[in-house]
């Protein structure tokens, strides 16, 4: 699933995970910000490939806090609504969350950032409640577009009057 110049990885590792991993080029804490901070979220979350917009963002990213992601494309005839809880929160380090917009129960998205100078790993792991869960995403396209995104992540990240 890798791209060969792609610095983003992307596997099935068992019947119910798939982890992406990226090193970025960024610090932690800013890596960290731009997953945590709702406007600057909104500019990279969504591949700009996929058609699709960010119609309103609330997060409240820390242990116990939820989020509420509103996104529309235009072969949609309705937006729809992607929502969870915040289950672990340690700053620039760990962001564990719920994914709870499907009828069945959703996947656990752990994401990692591990300083490595000016450069943060990204890990991405999903953990799909059963192997059909994560057979389906995969199919949906759920699993991919995480190059573009990590890119747009970066180019977040090069804007550093933004970031504070």
């Amino acid at each position: 699933m890798n791209d060969k110049d792609s610095r983003t990885t992307a596997e099935r590792t068992s019947d119910r995970e798939f982890v992406v991993t990226r090193t970025v080029n960024g610090p932690a804490h800013l890596v960290f910000k731009a997953w945590s901070d709702p406007e600057l979220f909104k500019r990279w979350w969504t591949p700009k490939s996929f058609g699709m917009t960010i119609l309103s963002c609330e997060m409240d990213v820390r242990t116990g806090g939820g989020y509420r992601l509103v996104i529309s494309h235009p072969a949609m005839g309705e937006p729809m609504a992607f929502f969870g809880k915040y289950l672990d929160v340690v700053p620039n380090a760990r962001i564990v969350w719920t994914n709870e917009e499907g009828d069945d129960e959703g996947a656990v998205t752990t994401v990692t950032f591990e300083s490595i100078g000016d450069m943060t790993l990204v890990t991405w792991h999903d953990l799909y409640p059963s192997k059909e869960a994560l057979d389906e995403a995969l199919v949906s396209g759920a699993t991919s577009g995480f190059d573009e995104q990590f890119t747009q992540l970066e180019e977040v990240l090069g804007a550093q009057d933004t970031l504070g």
